[in-house]
């Protein structure tokens, strides 16, 4: 029973969270950091490793300065090391690089975004063959491409 009650709290917190990123991709972006704020504070610094990674993902979106979104992507992937063996985090790890390399780009750290990129294709093979998996595939390449790391062979 309290494993279920634990699940549904669970759901129901990434519900809101897809709830906020909805307002965000609408244009609002001031009010979804904001909501975002306070669902990370709800959370907690000590809270469960997959709402942290989560939030602190969709946090660093919202952010103008290149900074903070790093402070934020940063966040992200240490949460996600911290709930390492799950099948979801795996799959998150693509992404969470990809965007750490997007922000070392915006900061003029070329091969700290060269690390992240290489991570990012090395960490695609969690991705499943679907919209997801080829949209964040297409992105690293993209990111390679942008970074002289086209050669970069798929087989790692």
């Amino acid at each position: 029973m309290a494993e279920r009650q634990g699940r549904t709290a669970s759901e129901t917190l990434l519900t809101r969270i897809g709830q906020v990123v909805m307002l965000h991709h609408g244009g609002d972006r001031e009010e979804a950091r904001h909501r975002l704020l306070d669902l990370w504070t709800e959370v907690g610094e000590d809270g469960d490793p997959l709402h942290r990674c989560t939030l602190a993902h969709y946090l660093a979106d919202t952010h103008d300065d290149p900074s903070d979104e790093l402070a934020w992507d940063l966040r992200a992937l240490t949460a996600a090391q911290e709930h390492e063996g799950s099948v979801e985090v795996r799959a998150l790890y693509p992404s969470l690089h990809l965007n750490l390399a997007a922000d070392y780009v915006k900061l003029d750290c070329a091969e700290a975004a060269r690390t992240h990129v290489r991570r990012a294709r090395r960490a695609a093979a969690a991705l499943g063959d679907d919209s997801y998996g080829d949209g964040v595939r297409a992105a690293i390449s993209r990111m390679e491409l942008r970074l002289g790391e086209g050669e970069w062979r798929r087989d790692g």
